[in-house]
């Protein structure tokens, strides 16, 4: 069975994230999009893992399915039953060296009954309810010892490995390799999180990740956000059966990840937002990473660490590597090609149309053919799909905490925002 899953996204109970992320809206959300599996993300939080336990029944299969007292209508045409996995991030914050460190870790796990076990016992170390992400001062090493400690079931995962900050490769607060983090435990981690700002082909060009599995997800703090970056799977819908998909790099179970254009990401290039410095890697290094406005150190991003410690040339494909393909989210298609703000009414109400009439968001953008979709979908639209299916954008990259800018249509393309009244 074919589907797609994004395994990592916050919900309400998390900082700076939106009100709407309970499991109701992600369901709902998540079959508009396309997306067949999704990590509940913040399992560690007490009052969210009550609703999980309320809202959610198991398949039997390590997964688990919305009751049906909670299910939205989403008024797409071909509704598939969105299924669940308990999934988690959590920060540990520590002295390792002679740096501070800063780490954030994904923890998936097969069952309530295994979540009640790492709750207590991380309910020791910090308080679990502060915060859907919840912060830890012990290294990152013993929180996977304490993981394994209680099932060698659970996964996991480094996020988003290379952001600046709170990641294993980080280049403020991380270390330059696996086993520098993790020590004696680097045996039970067989697979990072690529993260927005980076993507296969950058992570491809460091050859100590050859043997590590490459996921993608969305990290979404918001319910529109789901999906932005996910995984093609094609195997039996289980918690086992996934995990070691990912675990051997199965290219017949494991297809490929669906990911952001990375320069798309918040910590892309480098530079200081609020001194408007936006540098290239190069530019940095003939700079000495310093910003020539204040004189302080730049945010080195993504590309720069990337380069650091690759050991490749750009465009070097390993043995066994998962095929990857780059996208821009529907609303965002539509919202340039209309001249009309994302979250806008009419941006909107033309996305749950397409999406009514073509099934989701993935077999509009993925699946069918441009002729497929051209009786329904408005011309501009449509040639905003085309360009974007093959590459033809012009791209600002993002920097400091700056999310990047795609551009579809070049300004002179651009005109005034017209009724749809044809369609």
């Amino acid at each position: 069975m074919e589907f797609i899953a994004d395994f990592h996204v916050h919900s309400k109970y998390s900082r700076a994230t939106s009100k709407e992320m309970d499991v109701e809206n992600m369901a709902r959300w998540a079959s508009l999009k396309g997306v067949g599996l999704l990590g509940t993300g913040d399992f560690t939080h007490p009052f969210y893992f009550a609703e999980l336990k309320q809202k959610l029944q198991p398949t039997g299969s390590g997964l688990f399915i919305l009751k049906k007292e909670f299910k939205k209508s989403t008024g797409n045409s071909s509704q598939n039953e969105v299924q669940f996995m308990l999934t988690t991030e959590v920060s540990n914050m520590f002295q390792q060296g002679e740096s501070g460190r800063r780490v954030h870790t994904m923890i998936f796990a097969p069952s309530f009954e295994v979540v009640e076990k790492i709750n207590e016992e991380l309910s020791q170390y910090g308080k679990l309810g502060s915060d859907g992400r919840p912060i830890f001062g012990f290294p990152t090493k013993e929180l996977v010892e304490i993981i394994t400690d209680i099932t060698d079931e659970c996964f996991i995962v480094p996020a988003h490995a290379w952001t600046p900050w709170f990641s294993v490769f980080g280049a403020n607060s991380g270390f330059d390799s696996i086993e520098e983090c993790f020590e004696e435990q680097t045996k039970h981690i067989s697979c990072i999180e690529t993260g927005l700002s980076s993507d296969p082909q950058m992570n491809w060009r460091f050859s100590a990740l050859d043997k590590i599995a490459l996921i993608s997800n969305s990290d979404a703090h918001s319910p529109n956000r789901i999906g932005r970056e996910a995984n093609v799977f094609d195997c039996e819908k289980g918690y086992k059966e996934i995990i070691k998909a990912i675990r051997t790099r199965d290219q017949n179970k494991f297809l490929s990840t669906i990911e952001f254009f990375p320069e798309e990401g918040k910590y892309h290039y480098d530079g200081h937002r609020n001194c408007g410095i936006l540098f290239s890697p190069s530019e940095s290094r003939k700079n000495k990473n310093i910003c020539p406005v204040c004189g302080r150190k730049l945010t080195v991003g993504v590309m720069h660490r990337v380069e650091s410690l690759a050991d490749r040339p750009a465009g070097f494909i390993p043995e066994g590597a998962i095929p990857c393909k780059h996208l821009i989210p529907l609303q965002e298609i539509i919202a340039e090609a209309l001249n009309q703000g994302v979250d806008t009414k009419g941006v909107q109400n033309e996305y749950l149309r397409l999406v009514s009439i073509f099934g989701s968001e993935f077999r509009i953008l993925l699946d069918l053919s441009l002729e497929e979709l051209e009786k329904s979908t408005p011309p501009k639209i449509l040639e905003g799909i085309k360009r974007v299916r093959e590459g033809d954008l012009q791209i600002t990259p993002g920097h400091d905490g700056v999310y990047g800018k795609i551009q579809i249509f070049a300004e002179k393309e651009k005109e005034p925002t017209e009724q749809l009244g044809l369609f």
